[in-house]
C-alpha cells in the first residue's frame, strides 16, 4: 500500500513528467476536485472496470469511461469519485507529450477521455491485464514505463511549438503572445491552430493556466496569504482579476481553496 512516483528515464522523459502508482484504502470523503494541469494524463484503474468523472453542480451527473483512459489537459477542474481511488496508476505527460505519444489531435483529448484500447488496441488490454497480475508497485511502474517506451513515436512536437512552450514556461506572467508569434514567423492563425492541435489549448490560455498553477504552488503551503501581493507577483491586473482566473480554472475562489485544501495540492476534498 502507498503512493509511489517515479520520473522516467530518457528518452521517455521528453514526453512524460512522471508516472505514479496509488494503492490506498478508500478516502473518508466521497468526491474530490482535481485541479487542471498543463499536460494530459493516462489513467489505469486497477480496482474497478471503469473511470468516472462528475459534473460540477448539485446533481453530480456522471460520465463513465473505460478503466484505461487518456485525456486532457483539462481546461477546468474535474470532480472524481474517491471510491475508485483504491488501486490506480497514472502517467502525467508534459505539455504536448500526449500528442507526440499518440498522434491524436489534442482537441479530441481535451473534449473527452478516450479509452486507451481505442488508440492502441489489444496491447492496451494486455497492459492492464499484466498490471492486474503484478502485485509489487515498483514492478508495475517498470511495466508501464516499458510499455510507453516501446510505443514512443518520433518526430515529436513541431519546433515552433517547442520554442513557444519554452518561452511561455520561463515567464508566463509577462509573456506576450503576439510578439512571440511574430518571432516564430507563422501567422497567428496558423500558429494557434498548430499549438492547439499539439498542446490542447491556445497559447494565451496555456499562459493563463501556467499563471494559475504558479499561484497554487505559491500559496498551497502558506498559513496566511497576502492575495494582493500574490496577484502582483503572478502578473494579474489586481486581486479581483486573480479571483476570476482562479475560479475559472479551479471552480472555487482562492480563499475557498485554502480552506478546503488537503494533503495533495491538486486534489481538494469535497464531501
Amino acid at each position: 500500500m502507498g503512493h509511489h512516483v517515479v520520473a522516467p528515464a530518457p528518452p521517455l522523459d521528453a514526453l512524460v513528467s512522471h508516472l505514479w502508482d496509488w494503492a490506498m484504502p478508500p478516502a473518508a470523503h466521497h468526491y474530490e476536485r482535481v485541479l487542471p494541469v498543463p499536460g494530459a494524463a493516462l489513467i489505469i484503474n486497477l480496482h474497478e472496470d471503469e473511470t468516472r468523472v462528475y459534473s460540477d453542480d448539485a446533481e453530480r451527473h456522471c460520465v463513465r469511461a473505460p478503466a484505461s483512459v487518456i485525456g486532457g489537459p483539462c481546461l477546468h477542474s474535474q470532480i472524481i469519485d474517491t471510491a475508485e481511488q483504491v488501486c490506480v496508476m497514472g502517467v502525467v505527460f508534459r505539455p504536448g507529450g500526449a500528442h507526440a505519444f499518440t498522434g491524436e489531435d489534442h482537441a479530441a483529448l481535451v473534449e473527452r477521455d478516450i479509452g486507451l484500447e481505442d488508440i492502441f488496441g489489444h496491447s492496451a488490454h494486455q497492459l492492464r491485464e499484466r498490471l492486474l497480475n503484478t502485485t509489487d508497485a515498483g514492478l508495475r511502474l517498470v511495466v508501464l514505463e516499458q510499455w510507453l517506451l516501446a510505443r514512443m513515436k518520433l518526430p515529436q512536437l513541431a519546433p515552433e511549438v517547442l520554442h513557444a512552450l519554452a518561452e511561455i514556461g520561463r515567464q508566463p506572467q509577462v509573456t506576450r503572445i503576439g510578439p512571440l508569434v511574430r518571432d516564430i514567423g507563422l501567422s497567428e492563425y496558423r500558429f494557434g491552430r498548430l499549438f492547439r492541435r499539439q498542446v490542447g489549448m491556445g497559447p494565451k490560455r496555456y499562459a493563463r493556466l501556467l499563471r494559475f498553477r504558479g499561484v497554487v504552488d505559491a500559496v498551497y503551503r502558506c498559513s496566511s496569504v497576502d492575495w494582493s501581493a500574490v496577484a502582483f507577483d503572478g502578473g494579474y491586473g489586481d486581486q479581483a482579476h486573480l479571483v476570476r482566473e482562479f475560479r475559472e480554472f479551479s471552480g472555487m475562489t482562492p480563499t475557498a481553496f485554502m480552506a478546503a485544501r488537503g494533503p495533495y495540492p491538486n486534489h481538494v476534498p469535497l464531501d
